[in-house]
């Protein structure tokens, strides 16, 4: 959606490997990928945070796609995750002594930042634009965290990536924390937009939603059409103030919700 009054709204999923394409996709697509690029707009790769593929791996994703279809990626857990998180599970095992001791938490080793160029070669790959760090509740609202967010993101070279932050845990106690953090970094501030508003300043807003459940984070959840109204009309009043809106849907009903919104949108 793009006027001459508002910025253009993105509507995709987090994820695309349950989309159901219909009966004779296969005659019609190349991959239930492509299929899903004929649909929606943009997705947000998420399995790039358990392990990143090869480089061949996401071209070929990027080929199959449609050409006006935009990747997001989630940044691979190394960056974000230490290695006790239960996140990992088994895909440790190939780790190094020294990553498995330096991943995560965003601190400013070399192991850290390798992790970010290798999920930067992937967001390359793709072609894509925004890459998603979402940060785990035990990584709190600290100096210290604080502390090695300011520098690692001080050595790492973006080349004209936009870098989008979901702070979990104490964060949302803190907004002005969060806010400080994310103009001084040039961050976009994720939210879920149908609980809270983002506290960044960029041109580019980024909404993550995972219901309304009482569990913020259980993702069994379908919105009602007046939800989504209510959706649509929150998005369209980000657009006057960004120049790019994304709205994510991250919950098990999220096709369904997706396909509703844009209609909403469109009408």
């Amino acid at each position: 959606m793009a006027n001459e009054n508002f910025a253009e709204i993105k509507i995709g999923t987090c994820g695309y490997g349950y989309y159901d394409p219909g009966e004779d996709w296969e005659e019609r697509y190349k991959s239930k990928l492509q299929a899903y690029t004929d649909s929606f707009q943009t997705v947000e790769i998420n399995k790039t945070f358990y392990q990143l593929p090869m480089k061949k791996t996401a071209e070929k994703w990027r080929n199959n796609a449609f050409e006006d279809f935009e990747f997001n990626l989630k940044a691979w857990q190394a960056l974000t995750h230490p290695t006790s998180s239960p996140t990992w599970r088994n895909k440790k095992d190939k780790l190094s002594e020294s990553q498995k001791e330096s991943f995560g938490y965003l601190r400013p080793n070399k192991e850290v930042v390798k992790a970010w160029e290798d999920t930067k070669e992937i967001a390359k790959a793709l072609d894509g634009e925004i890459v998603v760090i979402q940060t785990p509740g035990s990584f709190d609202c600290c100096s210290k965290n604080e502390e090695n967010m300011r520098k690692l993101f001080d050595k790492i070279e973006r080349e004209g990536l936009n870098i989008a932050w979901e702070p979990r845990g104490d964060w949302k106690e803190n907004p002005e924390r969060v806010r400080e953090i994310c103009r001084d970094l040039d961050l976009i501030h994720i939210v879920d937009l149908m609980r809270k508003e983002p506290l960044s300043d960029h041109k580019i807003a980024y909404t993550r939603l995972h219901g309304l459940n009482p569990d913020r984070y259980d993702y069994n959840y379908d919105y009602s059409d007046e939800e989504l109204k209510t959706l649509a009309e929150k998005l369209e009043e980000l657009a006057v103030e960004h120049s790019r809106v994304y709205c994510m849907f991250n919950n098990y009903q999220m096709f369904e919700n997706t396909a509703k919104l844009k209609e909403i949108l469109s009408s």
